[in-house]
């Protein structure tokens, strides 16, 4: 069975959204979502400052086994994306609710 923190809002499209009371919303995938892809090589996001409405595709992750479209779940804009994944995108198949995020919007 996946993990699904009780804390968090999620998609149907396999995202994750933890809402912050500074207004703020850090985004990532789902157990479920990493776990159906295999192992993760590669993260593609959008550059800070980049305006997303909610539902509009935001970036890409690629695995062993498929490329898959990433879906913002709010609207916002981009304040900051996990520049980690870069060099070590396989953390978001560790860790896909914590050092494993992808992007924070306002």
């Amino acid at each position: 069975m996946s993990n699904v923190p009780a804390d968090l809002r999620y998609a149907k499209s396999h995202e994750w959204v933890k809402l912050d009371r500074d207004g703020t919303a850090l985004i990532g995938i789902t157990d479920y979502a990493q776990n159906s892809l295999g192992d993760i090589t590669y993260v593609q996001m959008p550059k800070v400052g980049a305006a997303l409405k909610a539902g509009e595709t935001f970036g890409v992750v690629e695995s062993v086994k498929a490329a898959s479209d990433l879906y913002a779940p709010v609207a916002g804009n981009v304040l900051a994306i996990n520049s980690a994944l870069d060099n070590a995108p396989e953390t978001v198949n560790t860790s896909p609710y914590g050092d494993g995020w992808m992007l924070k919007l306002k």
